[in-house]
């Protein structure tokens, strides 16, 4: 890990920039190896199609953590982040660990990383705004909370409600997730 520089952008980490234009140059090829090409056009509602080829290709969360570096995964991750750009005017960032203040390797190659090691998207102008998309692909394997519960998400009720609000003192949950 490494102390991030004081002045360094988070949007603009030399291997974000890298992975955003990797990703981009192979979205085209990543869409045509799923049976719905066409289908993965960046709308909110192809998030659903989306959710049904990660269900189909791992169970566990662990899973997908373990294989967060094949290119099915790089480009899930991307496309979903990059729908919550498009659609709820984020950005990409690469930020240092809540806790350590360090930078992990981006997409560090061990199978367990003590903190994130990937992009997240989030709020240009608001530091503490931020959702993960490698987190939003393995939460919706997940069937049980961590008190037994059942759980039941989805990439399209992630996108409808990304900030988990639930409505805290009798109001309605807002359906934009405060993004417009």
């Amino acid at each position: 890990m490494t102390e991030p520089d004081e002045t360094c952008d988070p949007t603009r980490h030399p291997d974000l920039l890298r992975w955003l234009d990797e990703r981009r140059e192979a979205h085209e090829r990543w869409a045509e190896q799923t049976p719905f090409a066409d289908a993965l056009d960046f709308t909110p509602a192809s998030l659903g199609i989306l959710d049904g080829l990660v269900r189909e290709t791992a169970d566990s969360m662990e899973e997908i953590t373990d294989r967060r570096m094949t290119p099915f995964f790089q480009g899930a991750i991307w496309y979903v982040g990059e729908v919550f750009r498009r659609h709820r005017k984020m950005v990409w960032k690469y930020i240092p660990d809540i806790v350590s203040g360090e930078l992990e390797p981006f997409f560090g190659a061990a199978g367990e990383t003590s903190a994130l090691d990937h992009p997240c998207v989030g709020a240009p102008d608001d530091p503490e705004s931020y959702l993960y998309p490698l987190n939003m692909l393995r939460r919706i394997v997940l069937t049980e909370d961590e008190l037994g519960d059942p759980v039941e998400a989805t990439l399209p009720s992630i996108f409808a409600d990304p900030f988990d609000e639930d409505g805290e003192d009798g109001e309605e949950p807002d359906p934009t997730g405060g993004w417009g």
